[in-house]
């Protein structure tokens, strides 16, 4: 398996809307934007993309469109979120279409919050019925079970299946424990933006990011320049967008996203209820981040 393709910047794309419905013609202009400004692979449907909040016919829509759009110039991982049934889950991916997909990302169980032998058990029958490599995404801020090292490398031990893991819970105690037990050609992936840095110099193989939608560009540069080893520059920048994470959160991910989107004229900032869009202050105090940070430049 073509592990290494996996390595480098990821960017979990946003699902732009408007007046409630898919625009696909800001997909395209996301994904081009994407592939001209540095990111390495694609991640379709994620928590990102609000598949959550997407019906199977919208889900179906949008990864068929991506893979078009794409054309084969990048990897692309595809989300398969929302079911806390696990037979639910397995019968979704027998039906799925997996031409152009080079890998999934699932999370673990949301909301019964089953144990470490629950979550083993869980991403083994995944195992079992994917014929596409596996991400594991371990983000307990929204599952509300945090999926243990021990079961994350008992899973990489299990199946060559187990590719990665997108750590998406910012505690470096909890990724330096991965990346020390971890078998050799298993990837970690940082999950969140803000440690990200931190985590590739602890050894991490990239990141899964939620500003690369907005600034591929510049985040590329920060993960291509830690992995090569050149911390100084990946620190300037790591600095230089720092104030952004503030308020590319404050109102939810993917709410500042999108607002940062718009600022840049990619998309509008609608989101689907139960999230609403980034309130009018918030969007005021992101620009005047974006334009400390410099990056109002970046052509459309």
């Amino acid at each position: 398996m073509k592990r290494h393709q996996f390595r480098g910047l990821g960017v979990a794309l946003v699902t732009p809307f408007r007046n409630g419905k898919i625009d696909f013609d800001a997909l395209e202009k996301i994904i081009e934007y994407q592939i001209e400004n540095g990111t390495d692979f694609l991640v379709s449907l994620g928590s990102t993309g609000e598949a959550i909040g997407l019906s199977t016919l919208e889900c179906k829509a949008v990864l068929r469109f991506t893979v078009k759009v794409n054309a084969g110039r990048l990897p692309i991982v595809a989300g398969l979120f929302g079911h806390n049934n696990t037979a639910q889950l397995v019968n979704r991916i027998k039906s799925y279409e997996f031409e152009g997909i080079d890998a999934i990302m699932s999370s673990s169980p949301a909301y019964n919050k089953p144990n470490q032998e629950g979550i083993y058990q869980h991403y083994r029958a995944i195992a079992k019925a994917s014929p596409r490599p596996i991400i594991i995404y371990n983000v307990p801020g929204r599952t509300a079970s945090n999926v243990l090292p021990t079961t994350i490398l008992r899973l990489a031990r299990s199946s060559e299946k187990f590719i990665a893991v997108k750590e998406a819970t910012g505690d470096l105690v909890q990724g330096c424990e991965l990346l020390k037990h971890r078998p050799d050609d298993f990837l970690v992936l940082s999950g969140d933006d803000p440690t990200a840095l931190p985590f590739m110099a602890c050894g991490a193989d990239g990141v899964i990011s939620v500003i690369g939608n907005a600034l591929p560009r510049e985040f590329s540069e920060l993960t291509h320049a830690a992995l090569n080893g050149d911390f100084a520059r990946a620190r300037q920048l790591h600095l230089q967008l720092f104030h952004l994470y503030h308020w590319l959160y404050v109102d939810g991910n993917p709410a500042g996203v999108k607002a940062a989107l718009e600022i840049l004229h990619l998309c509008q900032r609608d989101v689907r209820l139960p999230l609403t869009p980034q309130s009018p202050e918030n969007i005021l105090g992101l620009r005047q981040a974006m334009e400390q940070a410099g990056v109002l430049s970046i052509p459309c």
